[in-house]
C-alpha cells in the first residue's frame, strides 16, 4: 500500500477542480477514504495508518495460531520456591547488611550455640530486637558488639548450659606480662578475649602475625616502667602469654585500618597465607590437653576500599565436613569437600600496586580479602550434638508452611483463572477478526488505538472512547482518518454491547461541513503562490495621491507565510488532536500559555497599530501599496486593519511624542544645572572625612550613599534615568526618629553606606531636593583644663534598641545563609596562583546577580523608588524598606571582586566543612586529606563544624593550600565514601545494653 502522505493527497485530489459548493456524497467518501482495497495478511507487513480498511498487523499475529498457555498469565510456578529437605538456607539482603548475614551463617553452624539458642525462652528474643541497620559498617566492630550483646542476655538465663554458651565455645585468656629488668619482679594483668586481633602489615603468614602479637616488647627511656619492688621507673619487657583458648578461635585480621595520611580508615589489600590445620601449642604457656585446631570459615570483604565492597562466607559443615560458600540469598557448594578461595581474589578490582598471589601449598591458602578466620578445636570424631528446633520456633515453620501451600494453591488458581480467560479471548478473537471488514455492509469507525488495546492480553480492554477525533460539529475529524479504521457494523454491536463507550460513527458521522472547509482552504492555499507573484509584482508599481493604502513593512515581508499559517489553522490543529488520541491531551496549563503566545503574535498589518489602536506615527515601518495589491491581500486577510492612504496617524501618539522630547529637554537642563551646582559631589572630589575631622568646619550633613549613587546616575544619562527628587534620609533613621549609626560606626563600617556633605553643599541640596530629614553630626569643644576634649553630637540621636536591633539581624544574616558565594584561592609558597583543574561541579559565574543588576540599563525601576505622578522618582519612606535598604547597600560594600585563579562556590551556613572539602576536591582535584584551609589567618580543620559556626560569611575569600598528591586510588575512592557522616550502629539493640 502506498505511504500515507500519498494516500491523503490521493483522498483530496479532486478538490483541484471542484468548488467548495460542488461537494458531493461521492466527494465526502473519497476525502474519508471509504473505498480504499483492504490490506491482505502476508502481502501487507505492517498495518497501513493512511487506509481505514487495512486491518493487518494491528496485533492479531499472536491470536490466530496456537497458543501457549503459559501465554495467558505471568505467574511463577509456586513450587519453584519449594526448598530442598536438609539444605541450608541464605539470608536475605535487607540493605548493606551483607555483612550480618555472613556472620549469622558462621554462628548457625556452630551446634552447640545454635543448640544452647534453641534452649533459650522465645521471651529472650525481645531483648535481641533492634532498629535497623542504616548503612554498611565495619564488620569487625559488629562481630564484638553482638558477642557482648549476646552474652549479657544470656546471662540472665537460669540453664547454665545456654548461660555460659558464649564464654565456653568462644572466651579465652591471656595476661599481660611486664618484667623488672632490675629486680626481676613479674606483673600480670589477665584478661578475657572473645578474638584475638592480628595485624597483618608487612606479614605473609598468619603464624607470623601471631607470633608478632605475643612478642615482647620493651619499655625503656620515656616509656620505662615503674616498679613497685624498686619504687623506680625501671627498664622492662612487655609481653602477651596464652593462659587458655576457647573451642572456637577467632582470629580478626587487621585489613581496615586508620590511615594517619589520609585521616580515614583503609584496607590493606595484601596476600595472607593460612592452613586448614593451625597448631596453637607453641603459643601457649600452659601445655596442658590440645590445641590444635582445624579451619571452619573464612569471612571475605570483596572489594579495595574500607568504605564499599560485598561480603561473603565459606563455611565447613561441622557434620559432612562439606565447605559451602554463603553469599545472601545465594548458596554454593564447593567440589570434593575443598576450600576453594580462587575466584573470590579473581573479582577484587585492580589497582596500580597489585601483586602476585603466592603458591600455596596442600593444605594451605593464600588470601588479600579474608578479614577474618575461624578455627574449631580439632577432634577424632564428627560433632555428635543433636541440635533439636524447639517447640515455639518449629510450630512457627509449621505456621508459614501452612501458609506457604496455602499461597501454593491460590497461586494455581489464579494461573487457571488467568488460563481460562485467556482461552476465552483467544475463541472471541478469532471469531470477530474475521468479521471485522466491513466491506459493502453497513460500518463503523474505531480508532486503531483501541483495537491494539483490545488485541493486547497484557492489559484489560476499557471502553471505547471517540471524543477525541470529533470535530466542531460533533462528527468524525476528515483528519483523523489515519488513526482510525472502518469495521463491520456486526462486530461494532459485539464490542460496544461487551465494552460499552461511545459515540458511535456511522455512516452519518462523516462530516460534510469539514469536507467543504477543507475543499475551500486546499483551493486557497493552491492558489496562493500565483497571488504571491501577482502582489509582488504590483508593489513594484508607485503608489500617487490617495490611492493607496498603509501596510507594515514587517507584514509584506512574512505576508506568505502568515496566510500560510491562517489556512492551516483554519484547516484544523491536526497534531494537537493527533496527540488527543494518543493520550497525549494538553493540560489547561499548557493551553493556556499557547493561546497567550497565539494572542501575542502580531496578526497581518498590526505591525503599525499604536498601543491606542490607530494608525502608529512612525513612516518607516510602513509604505503605502496600491488598491489591487490590498485587495489581493485582503482576500487572505479579511479582519486585518485598514488605513487608507489619507488616514491621519494617532493623534495621542503625537502628544506623547512631543511631551517627550520636551521630557528629555528638560531632563538635560536638571542634570546640568544640579551638575553645576555640586561639581564635587558628583565627581567624588575633595570630600570630608568623620576620622579626620576638617578644621574650617564644625558642623557635616549625612544623606544616604544610595542617593548619591542614584543621583550621579541621573546626572550621567537624563534622558534614560528620571531625576531624583527627595534626599530620603528616612531611610538612616529608625521608627522612632532616632540615627541608626554611631559615630565610630560611621568612621569604618558604616562608612559605605552614608555620604558626608559640606555645609555649603547642603544649602544647595535643600534647594534642589526635597529634604524630609536633616541629619548631622557636630563637633564641640568640651572642658577647661588643657588638653580639650573634642566631642561629636548626631542630630537627632542614636536609638540604642534600634541599633542594637539592627546589628543582630546582620550577624543572623551572616550565620543563615543559604546559597551564598564563597571565593576559594589556592596558594602556593604563600602566592596565589591559577591552576588547570577539571570542570568546577556547583561552581557559580563570576558574574554575581549584584553585577547583573548594576549592568541593567539605568532607566529601569529600582525596588526602592516609585513613580510619582509628575514623572519622577521618589523614594519610599518607610521603615520596612530599612532594611531591604541596608540589606542591599551592605551586599555591595561587602560585594568581592572574583579575579583570576579564583573559583566560586555557592554553600550554605549549615553545611559541614567536610562538606566544603568536597567541592573544593571536584573544583580544583585537591583530595579532602591535602587541603588546609584558612580564612583571616584562621585555620579551618574541624570537617563536622558547620561553615556558620566556622565564621565563613558569604563574599569570604579562603585560601586553600595543598600538600602533596598521594597516589593511593583506594584512599581516594575512600573519601568519596565518607562524604556523609557515619551512624554506625546507633539507634540498634547492639548499644543498647
Amino acid at each position: 500500500m502506498a505511504p500515507r502522505l500519498q494516500l491523503e493527497k490521493a483522498a483530496w485530489r479532486w478538490a483541484e477542480t471542484v468548488r467548495p459548493e460542488e461537494v458531493s456524497q461521492e466527494h465526502i467518501e473519497t476525502a474519508y477514504r471509504i473505498w480504499l482495497e483492504p490490506c491482505i495478511r502476508g502481502v501487507c507487513r505492517r498495518n497501513c495508518k493512511g487506509n481505514p480498511n487495512c486491518l493487518v498487523g494491528i496485533g492479531e499475529h499472536i491470536w490466530l495460531g496456537e497458543i501457549d498457555e503459559n501465554s495467558f498469565h505471568n505467574i511463577d510456578d509456586p513450587n519453584c520456591e519449594r526448598r530442598k529437605k536438609n539444605s541450608f538456607v541464605g539470608l536475605t539482603n535487607l540493605g548493606a547488611t551483607c555483612y550480618v548475614n555472613t556472620f549469622l551463617q558462621v554462628w548457625f553452624l556452630n551446634l552447640e550455640l545454635r543448640q544452647a539458642l534453641y534452649l533459650c525462652p522465645s521471651t529472650c528474643n525481645d531483648y535481641m530486637r533492634g532498629d535497623s541497620i542504616q548503612e554498611e559498617k565495619d564488620a569487625q566492630e559488629f562481630s564484638k558488639l553482638f558477642m557482648s550483646l549476646l552474652e549479657d542476655t544470656l546471662s540472665k538465663q537460669k540453664n547454665p548450659d545456654v548461660r555460659n554458651i558464649v564464654q565456653q565455645q568462644f572466651c579465652g585468656e591471656y595476661a599481660y606480662v611486664t618484667v623488672c629488668n632490675q629486680c626481676g619482679r613479674e606483673s600480670k594483668l589477665l584478661s578475657k578475649f572473645y578474638e584475638l586481633e592480628l595485624n597483618i602489615q608487612g606479614h605473609k603468614q598468619l603464624t607470623d602475625c601471631i607470633s608478632e602479637f605475643l612478642k615482647e616488647e620493651k619499655l625503656e627511656g620515656d616509656n620505662r616502667y615503674f616498679c613497685e619492688n624498686c619504687q623506680s621507673k625501671q627498664n622492662a619487657t612487655r609481653k602477651i602469654r596464652l593462659l587458655s583458648l576457647p573451642c572456637t578461635l577467632n582470629l580478626q585480621l587487621m585489613r581496615f585500618v586508620f590511615d594517619r595520611q589520609t585521616g580515614h580508615k583503609k584496607k590493606l589489600n595484601t596476600y595472607i597465607g593460612f592452613s586448614e590445620i593451625l597448631d596453637m601449642e607453641p603459643y601457649v604457656e600452659h601445655k596442658g590437653g590440645s590445641y590444635v585446631y582445624e579451619l571452619s570459615a573464612v569471612l571475605i570483604h570483596r572489594g579495595v576500599s574500607a568504605y564499599s565492597g560485598h561480603y561473603i562466607a565459606h563455611v565447613k559443615d561441622p557434620q559432612s565436613g562439606e565447605w559451602y560458600k554463603f553469599n545472601d540469598e545465594d548458596i554454593e557448594k564447593m567440589e570434593g569437600k575443598k576450600l576453594q578461595l580462587g575466584i573470590e581474589e579473581d573479582l577484587a578490582e585492580p589497582s596500580k600496586s597489585q601483586t602476585r598471589k603466592p603458591k600455596c601449598g596442600k593444605g594451605t591458602h593464600c588470601s588479600r580479602n579474608a578479614y577474618m578466620l575461624v578455627y574449631r578445636l580439632q577432634t577424632q570424631e564428627r560433632p555428635t550434638t543433636i541440635v533439636q528446633v524447639p517447640a515455639f520456633l518449629q510450630e512457627l515453620v509449621d505456621r508459614d508452611n501452612s501458609k506457604f501451600e496455602e499461597w501454593c494453591v491460590e497461586m494455581a488458581e489464579m494461573r487457571k483463572q488467568s488460563v481460562d480467560k485467556g482461552k476465552a479471548k483467544h475463541e472471541e478473537v478469532k471469531e470477530l477478526y474475521q468479521r471485522l471488514p466491513a466491506g459493502a455492509e453497513p460500518y463503523e469507525f474505531v480508532s486503531l488505538e483501541w483495537l491494539q488495546k483490545w488485541l493486547d492480553e497484557s492489559t484489560p480492554t476499557k471502553p471505547i472512547d471517540n471524543h477525541a477525533c470529533l470535530c466542531s460539529h460533533d462528527k468524525l475529524h476528515p483528519d483523523k482518518i489515519s488513526i482510525m479504521k472502518r469495521i463491520s457494523e456486526y462486530a461494532a454491536d459485539i464490542f460496544y454491547s461487551r465494552y460499552g463507550g461511545g459515540p458511535r460513527l456511522t455512516v452519518k458521522a462523516l462530516c460534510k461541513e469539514c469536507v467543504v472547509e477543507r475543499c475551500r482552504i486546499l483551493r486557497l492555499k493552491n492558489q496562493l503562490n500565483e497571488d504571491y507573484k501577482t502582489v509582488n509584482n504590483l508593489l513594484k508599481a508607485t503608489v500617487k495621491g490617495n490611492d493607496g493604502f498603509w501596510v507594515g513593512k514587517s507584514s509584506l515581508r512574512s505576508w506568505r507565510q502568515l496566510a500560510l499559517e491562517q489556512l492551516d489553522e483554519q484547516d484544523g490543529d491536526v497534531d494537537q488532536s493527533d496527540g488527543k488520541m494518543n493520550g497525549n491531551t494538553l493540560s489547561k496549563d499548557e493551553s493556556k500559555e499557547e493561546r497567550k503566545e497565539e494572542e501575542e503574535e502580531l496578526n497581518f498589518n498590526e505591525d503599525i497599530l499604536c498601543p491606542h489602536g490607530e494608525l502608529c506615527i512612525s513612516e518607516n515601518e510602513r509604505r503605502l501599496v496600491s488598491k489591487e495589491a490590498w485587495s489581493k491581500l485582503q482576500q487572505y486577510f479579511p479582519k486585518a486593519p485598514e488605513f487608507p492612504s489619507y488616514r491621519e496617524c494617532c493623534s495621542q501618539c503625537k502628544i506623547l511624542e512631543r511631551e517627550g522630547e520636551e521630557n528629555e529637554a528638560l531632563h538635560k537642563m536638571i542634570a546640568n544645572e544640579q551638575k553645576t551646582s555640586l561639581p564635587n559631589l558628583f565627581q567624588d572630589k575633595n570630600r570630608p572625612c568623620l576620622s579626620n575631622w576638617p578644621e574650617d568646619t564644625d558642623v557635616l550633613y549625612i544623606v544616604s550613599q544610595f542617593f548619591v549613587e542614584e543621583w550621579r546616575k541621573f546626572v550621567r544619562k537624563p534622558t534614560r534615568c528620571s531625576p531624583v527628587s527627595s534626599v530620603g534620609n528616612s531611610a538612616l533613621l529608625c521608627p522612632h526618629g532616632g540615627l541608626m549609626f554611631t559615630f565610630a560606626s560611621m568612621t569604618k563600617e558604616d562608612s559605605k553606606l552614608i555620604a558626608l556633605i559640606w555645609p555649603s553643599e547642603w544649602q544647595m541640596i535643600q534647594k534642589l531636593f526635597v529634604v524630609d530629614h536633616v541629619i548631622k553630626i557636630i563637633r564641640t569643644e568640651a572642658g577647661d583644663v588643657s588638653p580639650s576634649e573634642t566631642q561629636y553630637i548626631s542630630e537627632p540621636k542614636l536609638c540604642p534598641e534600634c541599633r542594637e536591633g539592627l546589628l543582630c539581624q546582620q550577624q543572623r544574616d551572616l550565620r543563615e545563609y543559604t546559597q551564598a558565594t564563597v571565593y576559594v584561592h589556592k596558594v602556593v609558597d604563600d602566592k596565589k596562583v591559577m591552576k588547570d583543574s577539571v570542570p568546577e561541579l556547583n561552581v557559580s559565574s563570576s558574574e554575581t546577580e549584584e553585577d547583573k543588576e548594576e549592568a541593567k540599563p539605568d532607566g529601569e525601576k529600582d525596588p526602592d523608588f516609585n513613580q510619582s505622578n509628575g514623572g519622577t522618582k521618589r523614594q519610599k519612606i518607610t521603615h520596612q524598606n530599612y532594611i531591604a535598604y541596608q540589606k542591599q547597600v551592605i551586599r555591595r560594600s561587602m560585594r568581592h571582586r572574583k579575579v583570576r585563579g579564583e573559583k566560586a562556590l555557592l554553600v550554605s551556613a549549615n553545611q559541614t566543612l567536610k562538606e566544603l572539602k568536597i567541592q573544593i576536591m571536584h573544583a580544583f582535584s585537591v583530595a579532602p586529606f591535602d587541603q588546609n584551609l584558612s580564612i583571616d589567618g584562621k585555620i579551618l580543620s574541624d570537617d563536622c563544624a558547620t561553615l556558620g559556626t566556622l565564621g565563613v560569611i558569604p563574599e569570604s575569600v579562603i585560601l586553600l593550600k595543598a600538600d602533596e598528591p598521594i597516589a593511593d586510588y583506594a584512599a581516594m575512592d575512600d573519601v568519596m565514601q565518607v562524604c556523609m557522616p557515619e551512624e554506625g550502629f546507633k539507634g540498634t539493640g547492639l548499644l543498647g545494653h
